[in-house]
């Protein structure tokens, strides 16, 4: 009987201790790019394309602005480098990055699109 209750207690505590240490990951808090794309008026842009490219995959999304000119981009990992920067009728905006070094959860980037594509 001593036997038993010893392996029990030592599996109630080897199953305690992978539970605890399973609850005390910290999951990396998920981030978002947000923003208006404007000309150089600043007026906004309908319709301007906004790529967003992951610096470690090279992996290329993209958003169109709305009638308001703004964009949306969520579920960024908080680990990556991130490029964006938005096209429109043959001109583009600067590349913007978003930097793991900056804490912030949403990130606010307006795009000016006023230089030639090239």
């Amino acid at each position: 009987m001593n036997r038993r209750c010893f392996w029990l207690l030592a599996l109630w505590m080897i199953s305690t201790s992978v539970a605890f240490a399973q609850g005390s990951k910290k999951e990396p808090q998920l981030r978002s790019v947000r923003g208006m794309v404007s000309d150089k008026d600043e007026k906004p842009i309908e319709n301007g394309v906004v790529f967003l490219k992951n610096l470690r995959t090279n992996i290329v999304i993209s958003h169109f602005s709305d009638d308001q000119g703004n964009y949306r981009f969520t579920g960024l990992d908080p680990n990556v480098d991130y490029e964006v920067y938005a096209e429109f009728n043959g001109l583009k905006s600067a590349s913007r990055e978003v930097s793991p070094l900056d804490s912030r959860k949403e990130i606010t980037l307006n795009l000016k699109v006023d230089k030639k594509k090239n």
